[in-house]
């Protein structure tokens, strides 16, 4: 028996077409938003910047997530990882009413799709990724890795959520997401929430083919059930049918997250997605292959004011997704594909949870003097800096028992940077398989991210703790934190354009604890 109705697959599709148009729109168009007359050059930017291909795949993604929201009544937030096509989320925000509500200059009409148009990676407007300007963010597009470590640290201590995570198969080449893929070892089934990665793969990066995209499915089913998930393919390029499929699968994969959370065991579902690249766009322009093809990764249409040749074939594209079928005579979305949408409240563009700072609760801390150590005489003290500061974070612990808003994130080093009486009240986070009796301060519930080796996962998870509304901090030997140098810029820069935006509420600072420092000593010849 079909998961879809007749009635509910055109409905789909039609919204899939609606999303497609947004996003080619916006890649290309100044002016005649919604084609009520032919295409002329001065309607086209005079440099069009951007990224197409995995637009379309990303915006299939959002919507059926959109659709098992409405139907299961989920909490749920979207984590793009592919490194562009920010023009889909902001695309999906704009159909739901949610990105008006946040910039209300930007209205559900012709004139406010000229607007969202314009503004895409285009001077004073918006980048090309997704970014915090985007509504529903925490993770930037801009460097490739950290999506995954994101997503479960946003889950950390929130055991109704589910982070969707989107893995772009070249994205899962770098290091940061290769290591994040046992982010399932040390999510709690009963405290914590549930990341569900979708591996969307187009098989294409910039100028080259994907390792995943290349592997086989039963490589890539050994590959993630070696690893502990339990991998559903959805495959195909044919819209309606493929619509099927991924109703289909995200039911059960619903049914799976809601079994395992019942019964506290269970592999949780990974998705892999198989669409061509520039899915829907232009087969072929100058009689090179451009759909599934790595040619569909960025413009597909070079257009410009000098070479406006291809203008009849931008326009025969957009004209694809019938536009007159799909917006009202002013501009906005028909209400029956309005409808498709979820309540406002439950929209992953207006989660509070992508605005961590709604949900900020101040820390509670011990008064810190009292933890001094005093010092009458020069050397009548033997004593160390980090073993009295684990007194302190022990407290800290303690005092936030309840709202359980507070961990620390360091690689294997909690007791060799001597964090010694923290394990007086706190353990070793560790959700994989058993714990041994030879094993030292683990336990399911610990709170102390500290037993796996990777600096880019700790970091990545404590980036998204913090982002989603909670307190902690990192801590590694100087010699060793300068592997995670560039998410420290990325984060620091995350914050700026935050703080230029009056809808985003302040987070809590990323703070580094430095231990192990390089000492230079002078010799006198």
């Amino acid at each position: 028996m079909a998961t879809l109705s007749k009635k509910e697959l055109e409905k789909m599709d039609k919204y899939f077409n609606a999303l497609n148009y947004l996003s080619v729109a916006q890649l290309y168009l100044l002016d005649n938003p919604l084609l009520r007359r032919g295409l002329v050059i001065t309607d086209v930017k005079p440099n069009v910047v951007g990224h197409w291909g995995t637009a379309p795949g990303q915006n299939f993604i959002y919507m059926h997530l959109n659709r098992v929201i409405k139907k299961n009544n989920l909490k749920m937030i979207y984590l793009s990882g592919p490194g562009h096509g920010g023009q889909a989320m902001i695309a999906n925000n704009y159909l739901e009413g949610v990105y008006s509500k946040f910039y209300p200059e930007i209205t559900e009409n012709e004139e406010g799709l000229k607007k969202l148009f314009k503004q895409f990676s285009f001077p004073g407007g918006v980048s090309s990724h997704v970014a915090p300007e985007t509504p529903g963010s925490i993770h930037e597009g801009g460097e490739l890795g950290y999506s995954l470590s994101h997503a479960a640290g946003a889950v950390l201590d929130n055991p109704d959520l589910i982070a969707a995570c989107v893995v772009g198969d070249g994205e899962a080449e770098t290091g940061p997401l290769a290591t994040s893929w046992n982010i399932n070892k040390f999510l709690n089934i009963k405290n914590d929430g549930v990341v569900l990665p979708i591996l969307h793969r187009n098989g294409y990066k910039i100028a080259n083919p994907t390792v995943f995209g290349r592997m086989s499915e039963e490589e890539i089913e050994d590959f993630f059930c070696g690893l502990g998930w339990k991998p559903y393919f959805v495959t195909g390029s044919n819209t309606l049918k493929m619509h099927e499929k991924m109703a289909t699968t995200l039911d059960k994969v619903i049914k799976d997250i809601t079994r395992i959370k019942k019964t506290g065991s269970g592999s949780y579902p990974v998705i892999i997605l198989t669409t061509p690249k520039g899915w829907t766009g232009p087969k072929e322009v100058a009689g090179k292959k451009m759909e599934g093809s790595f040619r569909a990764h960025q413009v597909p249409l070079p257009i410009t004011r000098d070479n406006p040749e291809n203008l009849k074939l931008l326009e025969k594209w957009l004209r694809s997704y019938h536009p007159e079928e799909l917006f009202d005579e002013k501009g906005r979305l028909i209400p029956e594909l309005r409808e498709l949408c979820p309540t406002y409240s439950k929209c992953m563009g207006a989660s509070n949870y992508a605005n961590g700072g709604l949900l900020l609760k101040e820390l509670k801390t011990p008064d810190w003097e009292k933890y001094a150590i005093e010092v009458k005489t020069p050397g009548c003290i033997v004593d160390q800096d980090t073993m009295e500061l684990g007194n302190y974070i022990r407290d800290v612990f303690t005092l936030n028992k309840d709202n359980k808003n507070f961990r620390i994130f360091g690689p294997d080093e909690a007791l060799s940077n001597r964090f010694n009486h923290v394990f007086e009240v706190e353990n070793r986070t560790w959700n994989f398989k058993a714990i041994k009796s030879t094993d030292e301060y683990l336990a399911k519930n610990g709170r102390v991210m500290d037993s796996y080796l990777s600096e880019h996962l700790c970091q990545g998870m404590l980036e998204g703790y913090l982002l989603t509304g909670r307190h902690g901090f990192i801590h590694s030997y100087e010699a060793f934190v300068r592997i995670v140098d560039s998410m420290a810029s990325q984060h620091a820069k995350w914050l700026k354009v935050c703080n230029q935006i009056p809808w985003r509420a302040p987070i809590a600072s990323l703070n580094y604890l430095l231990v192990s420092h390089v000492q230079n000593k002078k010799v006198n010849n």
